[in-house]
């Protein structure tokens, strides 16, 4: 049985423009992503067994469907036909609901390293094209570092790193969903 531990980088907005709104309700914009050092871990394993198994060291985190690792773990097995099966432990860092793409990052590390794992060879534009699939933010998380975003978050330009620093992140103790922000969101007005 084959394993890999991989951290999963969370990313912040350094600027955030909304530029517009598309007929099928996603907002277009033009951003900054940038890495940082706060991470999840994932540790993925192929089993024999096929299926995909789930945990998570947090109870709150559903270790099914709704969690875009199992859906990015599921998008992989379909597009390469694998038969084996999967088990990923997840250790949550990265706060949830607080716009640091998370949820994101895990999927992107899932795509990745079931790649790696299974020697699939698949080219990481098309692992980008599959994490778009799975969200808009995806993309760029298999990309990392700094870069101009744009479209719904599909198009990517990386820009130079940016410069050594110390950035103070604070998360209140209240959850933020992207999807209910973006869905109340009135650029027009």
């Amino acid at each position: 049985m084959r394993q890999l531990t991989i951290r999963t980088a969370a990313k912040i907005n350094l600027a955030l423009d909304i530029t517009g709104k598309r007929p099928d309700g996603y907002h277009t914009l033009e951003t900054i992503f940038q890495t940082v050092s706060i991470y999840d871990t994932l540790q993925v394993q192929l089993v024999p067994k096929p299926g995909i198994q789930l945990q998570c060291n947090l109870r709150a985190i559903p270790c099914n469907e709704k969690n875009l690792v199992y859906q990015a773990a599921a998008l992989f097995l379909e597009k390469t036909g694998l038969q084996s099966g999967v088990s990923i432990f997840l250790r949550k860092f990265i706060p949830s609901q607080a716009g640091m793409g998370g949820g994101s990052s895990d999927a992107a590390a899932t795509l990745y390293a079931l790649n790696r794992l299974t020697h699939a060879g698949i080219p990481l534009e098309t692992l980008c094209e599959w994490g778009l699939q799975l969200g808009a933010d995806v993309p760029y998380c298999i990309m990392k570092g700094t870069a101009l975003s744009e479209g719904i978050g599909e198009k990517l330009t990386a820009l130079a790193p940016m410069p050594d620093c110390y950035i103070l992140l604070a998360k209140p103790p209240i959850a933020v969903s992207t999807k209910m922000v973006y869905e109340n969101l009135h650029a027009n007005e």
